[in-house]
């Protein structure tokens, strides 16, 4: 009798455990785009949370035509498409970079299948002198 009661307990406890984020690493690597003649380096690293709908971030970027002025996730796309902003990156603008943002679950699936990138705008390049295409690792 105790172990059957064991057993129930525990299926108990099991069924009212709320699921386990599922927490990804994210990755890109800078380089250019729109016509840049400029040699950028740098990389995007992060951790996509399902759980709280979050992409918690730190990058850093080097070797761009001026300063970044803008700083956008944006999707859907593949890489070396264009796609609208989905979430703008908050500043001031520094080349090494930690935050989070807050997705929408369309927006979380867009990062798992690849189809999201990061997009560094200067005053030369407003339509973005460097773009990282972000990866589930």
């Amino acid at each position: 009798m105790f172990k059957r009661m064991s057993a129930l307990a525990v299926a108990t406890a099991l069924s009212i455990t709320p699921a386990l984020a599922e927490i990804q690493t994210v990755h890109g690597d800078f380089k250019t785009e729109h016509g840049a003649t400029t040699h950028p380096h740098g990389s995007f690293e992060g951790k996509l949370d399902t759980d709280t709908h979050t992409l918690t971030y730190h990058f850093h970027y080097a070797k761009l035509s001026g300063p970044v002025n803008a700083i956008h996730l944006h999707g859907p796309a593949d890489d070396g498409q264009d796609a609208g902003v989905l979430v703008p990156v908050e500043g001031p603008y520094k080349t090494h970079m930690k935050g989070r943002l807050t997705l929408t679950p369309d927006q979380i699936k867009d990062v798992q299948d690849g189809k999201t990138y990061i997009n560094l705008h200067t005053e030369k390049y407003a339509e973005g002198e460097a773009r990282a295409q972000l990866t589930v690792k």
